[in-house]
């Protein structure tokens, strides 16, 4: 049987593939350790971090990320069966990086000065930022195409995109451990960034990787 013939077959089988949610699950626990790991020995944990988990811009990059995460997880869910859509992750992804854009530009324009808004685009880890996001979570990304591989994906580019958007907002979440940054505006521009490069990423090697 042909490949295109296998797909159409599963694709129309009255029992629709279930996607393994433990392994996804269990992709998401270690991809987390992983970053935690490499947080912990690598970048450290920033020097405030109990006085920062009492503040609210703390608790609110980490909602923010972890939707991304939930968003790609969404996608992904649905996007490993045959001839499945992504369209609730991406509803959810879009929606969520739209308020936090608006949100950034908002405080952007509210600032005294251009000087300042112009510190609060950059913070003091711009360069370093979306690299160190990506970085962390490499080692998700790459345990969830292998998970993904084994199911039954139809759409392998936006299964993978969806993968790497899953990664990186987990990945995002473990670094906010790290990053002392607290503008709505740095988070929509550089943490965004960096969790759609890992999307992006995702995207090019599940064309080739989740090929049936």
């Amino acid at each position: 049987m042909r490949t295109d013939d296998l797909i159409a077959a599963l694709a129309a089988d009255g029992a629709p593939v279930r996607t393994p949610r433990r392994r996804l699950a269990v992709v998401a626990v270690a991809g987390a350790l992983v970053a935690l790991v490499l947080v912990l020995t690598w970048l450290h944990t920033r020097h405030d971090l109990m006085p920062a988990m009492r503040g609210g811009m703390f608790w609110m990059k980490a909602a923010y990320t972890a939707v991304l995460g939930l968003a790609g997880y969404l996608a992904i869910e649905r996007l490993a069966r045959p001839e499945g859509s992504g369209r609730r992750g991406w509803l959810l992804g879009g929606a969520v990086v739209a308020v936090f854009v608006v949100a950034g530009v908002w405080q952007a324009l509210v600032s005294p000065d251009v000087q300042a808004a112009l510190h609060m685009l950059r913070g003091h880890s711009w360069h370093s930022c979306s690299r160190n996001i990506l970085v962390l979570g490499l080692p998700m990304l790459a345990l969830g195409l292998l998970a993904v591989r084994s199911m039954a994906p139809t759409r392998p580019v936006a299964a993978g995109f969806a993968t790497g958007l899953f990664a990186g907002g987990v990945a995002a979440t473990v670094y906010g451990l790290h990053c002392a940054e607290n503008t709505f505006t740095f988070v929509a521009l550089w943490y965004s960034l960096g969790v759609l490069l890992l999307a992006a990423l995702g995207a090019v090697l599940g064309r080739w990787v989740l090929r049936w």
